[in-house]
């Protein structure tokens, strides 16, 4: 971790549960993180990433949910277009 970093890093003093720290202290043991403080953001970070995940699909699924008529029949085409077109890409490569 950059000396940067470090000076840009808030202390902070808790306390948590035994499984909590079990499992931050597997990020340590599995080489994710160097240390408590780089797993507890590796955490939060992941966390962070499944809730706006959580978030986009939720609001994917109401824009879908509120089309009228004719933006369903729209979206249809695009569809349809995209998967005309796309049918030949490799997406593993």
């Amino acid at each position: 971790m950059s000396t940067t970093a470090r000076l840009a890093r808030q202390k902070i003093s808790t306390t948590i549960a035994p499984q909590t720290l079990e499992f931050l202290e597997s990020l340590i043991a599995n080489r994710d993180a160097q240390n408590l403080a780089e797993a507890l953001d590796l955490a939060i970070e992941k966390l962070q990433v499944h809730e706006n995940r959580e978030r986009l699909a939720e609001a994917t699924a109401a824009y879908f949910d509120n089309l009228n008529d004719a933006e369903a029949a729209e979206e249809q085409r695009l569809e349809a277009a995209l998967a005309q077109t796309s049918a030949g890409i490799d997406f593993e490569r």
